[in-house]
């Protein structure tokens, strides 16, 4: 609930929608504290008004891990609860305890287990435990992409027929066009010009970022937009950009306010994605939705996301990122293509979509 970013928004949506899609339902939300103080969090409730929060009582809220992984299954079962739909990636340990209650888990990536040199060892043993436990517990396992449904298959043993890919979408704001204030008001913000080069996402070593920077050498004047938290690979990336001469054309934006996003996004020439792997890549739909043309990089599941009328270009292939990015931008004939089919793939990953495949799951264990 209290999470910003990815999780926390895909179950936030996806909550939301299930309220709305189906409201004969009676959804129960279990969480270790309540979340009174929040906005955001009271959004999100008014728009899912068939939702009752039920919160850790007494003792129980100051041991969240506790309760989260053992305690609750106890509360589930007296709630007479029918399916539980672990929404992040793990279930309570002990709920094979009570048979009765059918279980499901979105596992939205592995990518601690096929990058493991980005991860903490410990946090790696945490996730392989409680990821792997929760598929083999679960009644049905979703992947968000056919790229991870092969990863839970070959890393963790579970077989085919367990397994629903069900796409998710990303936020609608993303699909109105920013108003000419609010378009205004990130150029004055940032001091940015519109046709600059996009990437929005943790500026962290998976990510890839650097491969964008390198390829600006041999894209001229432009500028590189990178939108994101900051961890310390930015360094490298100011290092690469100043030895190259290129740092006055890079450009790292913090805390970005989600209001203001989708403006960033339509004022972009292209955007970037070179991450060398993903569970699914929410950014590049928000790009397509923004009439945003795409180059990602090949070797996850960015093509899903991406469709077949974006670019892709190896994660460590400097030149064929810069040949892409410059197509585009010389290419107004490309661009308009790019634009309107990727508009119209955008299309088949809206909200509707994704609560009607977890509402299809649903149906299938109750049967």
């Amino acid at each position: 609930m209290r999470n910003f970013t990815g999780l926390g928004n895909y179950s936030r949506g996806l909550i939301a929608q299930l309220c709305q899609q189906a409201p004969q339902n009676e959804y129960l939300l279990f969480a270790p504290e309540g979340n009174e103080g929040n906005e955001r969090i009271q959004q999100f409730l008014k728009e899912a008004p068939l939702l009752r929060c039920l919160y850790a009582e007494g003792a129980k809220r100051y041991i969240k891990p506790l309760w989260r992984s053992w305690l609750v299954s106890k509360e589930i079962n007296d709630r007479g609860v029918d399916i539980y739909h672990g929404l992040s990636g793990e279930l309570p340990l002990n709920i094979g305890r009570y048979p009765r209650i059918k279980s499901v888990v979105t596992i939205h990536d592995l990518i601690f287990e096929r990058f493991p040199q980005f991860y903490h060892r410990i946090d790696r043993y945490i996730y392989t435990y409680k990821m792997k436990k929760a598929c083999e517990t679960a009644d049905r396992v979703i992947a968000v992409s056919q790229c991870t449904k092969r990863d839970i298959m070959s890393l963790y043993g579970i077989p085919e027929e367990k397994i629903d890919v069900v796409y998710q979408g990303c936020d609608p704001a993303f699909t109105a066009s920013a108003s000419a204030e609010t378009m205004q008001e990130v150029k004055a913000r940032y001091n940015l010009e519109e046709g600059y080069i996009l990437y929005v996402g943790t500026i962290e070593e998976r990510k890839n970022a650097l491969l964008a920077v390198k390829a600006m050498k041999e894209v001229k004047d432009r500028t590189l937009v990178l939108a994101g938290r900051a961890t310390p690979y930015s360094r490298q990336l100011w290092q690469a950009a100043e030895e190259m001469g290129i740092r006055e054309r890079i450009r790292m934006l913090h805390d970005v306010p989600f209001s203001l996003l989708p403006a960033l996004y339509q004022m972009a020439a292209a955007f970037v994605y070179p991450s060398r792997y993903e569970g699914f890549g929410i950014p590049i739909l928000e790009a397509l939705n923004s009439n945003v043309p795409v180059v990602a990089c090949t070797g996850s599941c960015l093509e899903e996301a991406g469709g077949p009328d974006s670019l892709y270009v190896h994660p460590d292939d400097v030149r064929e990122m810069a040949q892409a990015v410059n197509s585009i931008l010389e290419n107004p004939d490309l661009r308009r293509m790019m634009t309107e089919k990727g508009l119209k793939w955008a299309e088949r990953f809206s909200k509707e979509h994704h609560a009607n495949g977890i509402l299809q799951v649903y149906d299938t264990i109750c049967k």
